[in-house]
């Protein structure tokens, strides 16, 4: 029997745990705390074992999983250290957090996976990057991929390069809501029905991406086969040029990871 422990309930925590819930995985016992005793409840009804407090679910736990943000991280490993064991692995969904301060702030032989999620976790459709840190074994790693695997996709990066990937999957949602609300904006202005433009740029985005995983070709022949020579796509691809959209975009991604650095520290 596996003891997983969720510190944090909130809307990633209580998507994670859903998640696992959805395997009907019975070595799996689930343990969570929260501040707020109104979402401890829901998960009570649920089957799920109420711990008092965060240390509690640590000492009760073998996988303790941190789902709180940056800043309330140093309270929080500060509260856990005395209960943290070699035997214990613990798991960051915190962006920027390392695994040596991890330790640092625990025990020097804490085993650590670092976890970047991003929201489509919320309706299974997650796009988590994992990675792994001494001491921690393969068999235990592949426990913690399973787990998120269980919200969508789990993919495995190294450690080093947990910060730079906060902008590609951890961020991009939301670069990504700016882009459509343009688009939507831009609809409205033209007397489009706004529920309907929406639906049509959202298919679109769930299509393209499928294209770019699915159909076999680079993203360059993608966008030459929507882009017949004189036509509109060209037309509006090159105002998007002009404007140095991908440049833009690559700023917007290093100023995340610079961010990402700064709360490391």
């Amino acid at each position: 029997m596996n003891n997983l422990g969720f510190i944090g309930t909130g809307n990633m925590g209580s998507a994670i745990i859903k998640g696992v819930l959805g395997t009907h995985n019975t070595d799996i016992k689930i343990f969570a705390y929260d501040k707020d005793a109104s979402k401890l409840e829901r998960l009570a009804d649920e089957g799920i074992s109420i711990c008092a407090s965060e240390r509690d679910v640590a000492e009760k736990c073998k996988y303790v999983l941190l789902a709180v943000k940056p800043q309330m991280i140093d309270t929080l490993l500060e509260t856990i250290a005395p209960a943290v064991t070699k035997d214990t692995v613990v798991i960051s969904i915190a962006a920027g957090i390392p695994e040596t301060y991890i330790k640092s702030m625990t025990i020097p032989e804490a085993k650590v996976v670092l976890v970047m999620p991003n929201t489509p976790l919320l309706l299974g459709e997650g796009a988590s990057a994992l990675s792994k840190a001494e001491p921690t074994t393969d068999e235990e790693f592949e426990f913690v991929k399973s787990i998120f695997s269980s919200c969508g996709t789990a993919s495995v990066i190294s450690t080093d390069k947990m910060k730079e990937i906060i902008a590609i999957n951890g961020s991009s949602p939301a670069f990504i809501y700016l882009f459509a609300k343009a688009f939507i904006d831009y609809a409205n202005s033209v007397g489009i029905d706004e529920e309907t433009s929406k639906i049509l740029f959202s298919k679109s985005l769930v299509g393209s991406a499928k294209m770019i995983t699915d159909s076999g070709y680079s993203i360059d022949e993608l966008i030459k086969m929507v882009s017949s020579p004189g036509g509109t796509t060209l037309a509006g691809l090159q105002e998007l040029y002009d404007g140095k959209m991908t440049d833009t975009i690559k700023k917007a991604c290093e100023s995340c990871t610079r961010r990402a650095y700064e709360l490391s520290k």
